[in-house]
């Protein structure tokens, strides 16, 4: 009985409105949840996670206390938490291989003691809208069934997503939550918008943007932040895009032209001109083929404290 609300199994074969139906409790969540602002989320403490990427962590982390990911139009950002260890995982994905993204992060959890004693794994899925592709619906049916498919019972219990997650304004439609964050000494998932994305916000992007699998950026035991080694080659027609103006970069590069928030476009123009300095990251940023590596510091800011800066 993999995917259960309410102890019930899922059947994700049926359109996502009848789940709800059937259990209205996820709409009243869903509407609380909707109904709080966005905190600002400071960097103390933060592990922001990127597209395509995942961190987990426990409530024992002496130096990670929330996990947090935004800018998500199309995208859904998944928590997958173990009552019993407190494990915590954060990913934000983007449909580009959805079943195997969520055997990975249910392996991550799982990987932590005290899983297999008391407690269960719940799922909470937020972010999409009812976009004009339905590429939000794809892949709300993806994230179901894939949990679905696990040998393991998986409870969801918050579910904000696609239609759930939809506001229109003036005939267009626009995601209501952007982001969220988890406490991972509390549990609680909340909106969430965080002034500071980094480190190594451009050379993330580029991993991302070049292609990347979904990708672990965090060791819990020895609470370290590890980005790289990443490579890839000469972007395509890198010049060719840096030279367009911000409507064809938005038009182009965006899976939701019309919703994305404001700083989209200077962000891949930013990724851009990372990827154009850096065609060859196994010379320029990995010549050793080692990760960077951060820690918090006493202030709870990331500190690289391996590799040379970029």
């Amino acid at each position: 009985m993999p995917l259960l609300v309410s102890g019930a199994r899922v059947d994700v074969s049926r359109p996502t409105g009848d789940m709800v139906r059937a259990h209205p409790h996820l709409e009243e969540k869903a509407k609380l949840l909707r109904s709080q602002p966005a905190q600002v989320v400071e960097p103390k403490g933060l592990l922001y996670v990127q597209q395509r990427e995942f961190a987990v962590t426990t409530p024992k982390d002496g130096s990670v206390s929330i996990l947090g990911s935004d800018d998500a139009t199309t995208c859904h950002i998944v928590v997958l938490r173990h009552t019993g260890s407190g494990a915590t995982c954060l990913t934000h994905c983007d449909g580009s291989d959805t079943e195997a993204e969520v055997s990975l992060i249910m392996s991550s959890v799982k990987s932590f003691p005290d899983t297999t004693a008391c407690g269960r794994l719940e799922v909470h899925l937020v972010g999409g809208f009812n976009d004009d592709r339905q590429l939000s619906q794809k892949l709300t049916n993806q994230l179901l069934r894939a949990f679905d498919l696990q040998p393991d019972d998986v409870h969801l219990v918050t579910f904000c997503v696609t239609e759930l997650n939809d506001r229109e304004e003036q005939d267009i439609h626009f995601p209501i939550i952007y982001g969220i964050a988890v406490n991972i000494k509390t549990a609680e998932i909340f909106p969430a918008t965080f002034p500071e994305k980094g480190p190594d916000e451009d050379l993330r992007s580029a991993h991302v943007l070049t292609g990347a699998p979904l990708t672990n950026i965090y060791d819990a035991k020895t609470e370290q932040l590890c980005i790289g080694p990443y490579f890839w080659g000469p972007f395509p027609h890198v010049d060719f895009w840096l030279e367009q103006d911000d409507a064809q970069i938005l038009q182009n590069l965006s899976t939701s032209p019309l919703a994305e928030p404001p700083h989209f476009v200077s962000h891949i123009r930013s990724t851009l001109t990372f990827l154009k300095a850096h065609p060859f990251p196994s010379r320029s940023l990995f010549p050793d083929r080692k990760p960077r590596i951060y820690k918090k510091n006493e202030e709870g800011l990331w500190e690289q404290v391996s590799s040379d800066k970029i």
